[in-house]
């Protein structure tokens, strides 16, 4: 009989993959690596991105979900894979070591531990930085939106505003004039808009306003009332839009030299892979349209893409 093939020795890691973050994309990949008996962890940072909206919509299949109970249904669909665990864990320190990586992880108790990787996959998700106007936050999510892929059905033909930097309301103000014939652009700095920008606006009759707004009324459940200038006037509005600059939610990927982008996401190829070798990186971190589902989607895609490099690395030609 011909000697059995004897897979080249990997690494002593404790688990094949570390997903770091179990929001949609993390868990999306955990379903996939588990299906392909990877072992793997998953560990758990904090809330999601999206956790003050009232629902993830379309999303196929869950269209309306509230966003605590589609991590739910994630993770109770994970119970079924033995090779996965979710680890309620935040990442202090990545550190490549070779063919490997170790991670430095603090538990619920300020306990440290630290734990050894084939491949690690970035799924932390980005920070809002939300215009420092006086109950914008405090409405986030409801009566102050992001996305009208997301939001726009819920609030089709209420009168509706989008606030921000002239350069980027007029995109996002066409944009919302899709769901609403009442958009109002209340611009952050007047005279910024060009000639060319106002006769576009004025061509779907939305209104423009240059005064500085100073504050957001609504209500204790999150919904906008009102947008108030700085001359006193108010606006009344059911939601306004806007065009939040973000930032990542972790450094580690800044912290092991990844490359970003001129926005901050972080650069990946068609693979999902950084520039970092066996780190990868997928979800609203990277550059791209931003949604759940997609997030969730690019999850799967970099889950596929770490099977088959780790399975080339046991099956060499």
């Amino acid at each position: 009989m011909p000697p059995r093939h004897r897979l080249p020795a990997q690494p002593p890691t404790d688990i094949d993959v570390a997903i770091i973050g179990a929001g949609s994309t993390g868990l999306s990949a955990a379903l996939v690596l588990g299906r392909c008996l990877r072992k793997v962890v998953v560990l758990d940072g904090g809330a999601p991105r999206n956790a003050p909206s009232p629902a993830v919509q379309g999303f196929f299949t869950r269209d309306g979900t509230q966003p605590a109970d589609l991590l739910r249904l994630g993770r109770e669909q994970l119970a079924a894979y033995a090779t996965v665990e979710i680890r309620a864990a935040r990442v202090v320190n990545l550190a490549p070591l070779g063919p490997f990586f170790e991670l430095t992880l603090e538990g619920p108790t300020g306990r440290t531990s630290t734990l050894t990787a084939r491949k690690v996959l970035l799924a932390t998700g980005v920070e809002d930085e939300l215009p420092p106007i006086d109950g914008m936050r405090d409405l986030w999510g409801r009566g102050v939106l992001h996305c009208p892929y997301c939001h726009g059905w819920e609030v089709r033909d209420q009168p509706l505003a989008v606030y921000g930097r002239a350069k980027m309301v007029t995109g996002l103000a066409l944009l919302v004039s899709r769901w609403s014939k009442d958009v109002v652009a209340c611009i952050d700095g007047p005279g910024f808009l060009t000639e060319n920008a106002r006769r576009r606006l004025r061509q779907q009759k939305i209104q423009v306003r240059e005064e500085p707004v100073v504050r957001l009324e609504g209500t204790a459940e999150g919904e906008l009332r009102h947008i108030v200038f700085a001359s006193g006037e108010k606006l009344a509005r059911t939601a306004v839009f806007v065009h939040a600059h973000q930032h990542q939610r972790s450094t580690l990927a800044e912290q092991v030299g990844c490359r970003l982008t001129s926005k901050g996401a972080i650069w990946v190829d068609k693979k999902q892979q950084t520039t970092v070798r066996g780190l990868y990186a997928a979800g609203d971190i990277t550059p791209g349209t931003q949604q759940a589902i997609l997030a969730a989607a690019e999850g799967s895609a970099a889950a596929i893409s770490i099977n088959e490099t780790l399975t080339r690395e046991e099956c060499p030609k």
